[in-house]
């Protein structure tokens, strides 16, 4: 299921250099991450990144930070921390260039560097006038990207190391891909109904209130132009998606799934996978658990509903990333 409407290309993500080994950091070293350039690496392209570098700072250089002004409009300036030398307009100018840019580059996900001027996602150190910081900002950068690409998948390398939002956000590339690669293909109202019937269980774990109601929006569909179905459709499949799907929604999932297995398995066998549910319900065995099993008997059992759902495998099953959630 993984490759369900994608194309032949790689799946791309954008990505902080020094998150790669890059050594473009201030002080001259870098970041990597091994779940990125080890793990992830072995199943997407990298498009590295950095806005620091690529406005003319060299390496070594002086650090930067964001300060609000005191002149009480709240704007933030990205600035030298000795010299307070002002790299505002030049950080926003290329911010503008190169997200349109990155527009050209087919990318699925983005990994900034946390804590960056330039690159954080959020919490990042605003100094005020006091020299006191507050955790309430993000990069330049960073900004400009969200604000450009609101349904792309972006996250922090250190809430990767976090399981559950590590699995949530390969999560979401894959399915960013088969979305965008579905809707830039000549899509056709079908097509999309299919689309959102292999992604019904999915989107049942992520958000019940989404599942209803993009259900019902693809219902109503044929009474709404195409580029309103793709912009409307879009943006709100991947919000869905953005919730973290808790256990007690995983849970729900299974007992939903182990009814359409119900007629094909023994009293043994049935109430050897309610077992299973209820352990993994609570949290003595991963996902992955019931998942195996489930797909064993989709196979053998050959159910068409489920064997077509993209819950059984959102993504390649080498990450190991169910094995931990």
């Amino acid at each position: 299921m993984k490759n369900l409407y994608a194309s032949e290309g790689p799946i791309r993500i954008g990505v902080s250099s020094c998150l790669l080994g890059e050594q473009v950091r201030f002080d001259g070293g870098h970041k990597r991450s091994d779940f990125l350039t080890d793990t992830l690496g072995r199943f997407v392209e990298f498009v590295p990144v950095c806005p620091e570098m690529e406005i003319g700072l060299g390496v070594p250089r002086e650090s930067i930070r964001l300060v609000r002004d005191s002149n009480g409009d709240s704007a933030i300036r990205l600035v030298g921390n000795k010299t307070g030398l002002d790299h505002t307009g030049k950080m926003n100018a290329y911010a503008e260039r190169r997200t349109t840019a990155l527009g050209r580059e087919d990318l699925s996900g983005y990994v900034l560097k946390k804590d960056s001027p330039s690159c954080g996602m959020e919490r990042v150190r605003v100094y005020g006038a006091s020299g006191m910081a507050t955790r309430d900002g993000a990069g330049l950068f960073a900004s400009a990207l969200m604000q450009r690409y609101p349904s792309l998948p972006v996250e922090e390398e250190g809430r990767l190391n976090d399981p559950h939002l590590r699995e949530n956000f390969v999560e979401r590339v894959f399915a960013y891909r088969r979305l965008t690669s579905f809707f830039s293909a000549r899509w056709t109202l079908g097509g999309l109904v299919q689309f959102h019937t292999v992604h019904k269980l999915v989107l049942m774990a992520h958000s019940p209130k989404a599942y209803s109601e993009l259900g019902r929006f693809v219902a109503n569909a044929k009474h709404l132009g195409r580029e309103e179905v793709r912009d409307d459709y879009e943006p709100a499949f991947m919000d869905a998606l953005k919730q973290l799907a808790t256990t007690a929604r995983h849970t729900n999932v299974l007992q939903h799934m182990l009814g359409y297995l119900r007629e094909h398995l023994d009293a043994t066998a049935r109430s050897e996978m309610v077992s299973l549910i209820d352990d993994y319900r609570h949290g003595l065995v991963p996902l992955i658990v019931p998942i195996t099993l489930f797909r064993h008997y989709v196979r053998e059992f050959d159910i068409s509903y489920l064997r077509g759902q993209v819950y059984l495998e959102p993504h390649p099953k080498e990450l190991m990333l169910r094995n931990h959630v």
